[in-house]
């Protein structure tokens, strides 16, 4: 059973599919039609509610504890973590064991920043790639941004009023591992910021038109982040940068 924005809930369903378990996925109303019957058609039992993740997170662990079922909530397991992980060795090997300067990475929940820190430290312990590790800068819609208000404010603000996004998987109002990715922050000598949704989709368009591809809202998050940074020479022309794109356009209609 998990709660989501919608890609892990479909993610959840193709693999308890394959394994005959069954599989309850709790997914905020307002989410987008395609990613809701792609959970149908793995045979996932799908319930709707309105409001955003946290709703569907509070009614995941009533279900658990009423039925015993597992929650695959995010951060709440070691799975979904480790899982992530891989991210981090995959850079590390693309990038021929030199890593980027700077990784700009989309996180309402977090656990693929957490994840790509956590592949990193294990692979300096491992002497397979030397230092520095790169800046991690985190990036959130100014529709739902609890992670920038706890690190450039240090808590959130008396008028916190979170809304829904295009960016599905950004709008997580009160994320479990707050601390953990602080953490990570302030072990890269990283940053936090946010895009408006205008600016995703203005970036959407513009990668599409020059690059011939068509991002998730949270990959034209990050490029718009970069933009942002390189105006404010954050990032300097000489630093190599990674985006990290998660999703595709075409499931969010």
């Amino acid at each position: 059973m998990i709660p989501t924005a919608g890609n892990a809930g479909g993610a959840l369903s193709a693999y308890c599919a394959k394994a005959e378990i069954e599989a309850t996925v709790i997914m905020p109303r307002h989410t987008a039609e395609t990613l809701k019957e792609e959970c149908r058609m793995y045979g996932a039992n799908l319930i709707l509610l309105d409001g955003l993740i946290d709703a569907c997170g509070k009614m995941a662990r009533s279900i658990a504890a009423e039925t015993g079922a597992f929650d695959m909530s995010t951060m709440k397991e070691p799975y979904r973590l480790e899982g992530k992980k891989t991210l981090g060795y995959e850079i590390a090997e693309q990038f021929n064991w030199i890593l980027p300067d700077i990784i700009i990475y989309p996180a309402g929940g977090g656990t693929g920043l957490i994840g790509i820190w956590k592949a990193f430290k294990e692979l300096l312990s491992m002497n397979l790639i030397k230092g520095p590790l790169p800046k991690m800068v985190l990036v959130q819609s100014e529709q739902c941004s609890p992670m920038v208000h706890l690190f450039q404010k240090g808590k959130l603000p008396e008028n916190y009023a979170p809304q829904s996004s295009a960016a599905y998987g950004l709008a997580v109002p009160y994320p479990f591992a707050t601390q953990m990715m602080l953490n990570v922050l302030k072990e890269s000598n990283g940053i936090a910021l946010t895009v408006s949704e205008q600016e995703m989709d203005e970036g959407i368009q513009h990668i599409a038109k020059t690059e011939g591809q068509l991002l998730s809202p949270e990959g034209a998050a990050t490029f718009m982040a970069a933009r942002k940074l390189l105006h404010e020479e954050f990032i300097k022309n000489e630093d190599r940068v990674l985006l990290v794109n998660t999703g595709s356009w075409y499931k969010y209609r």
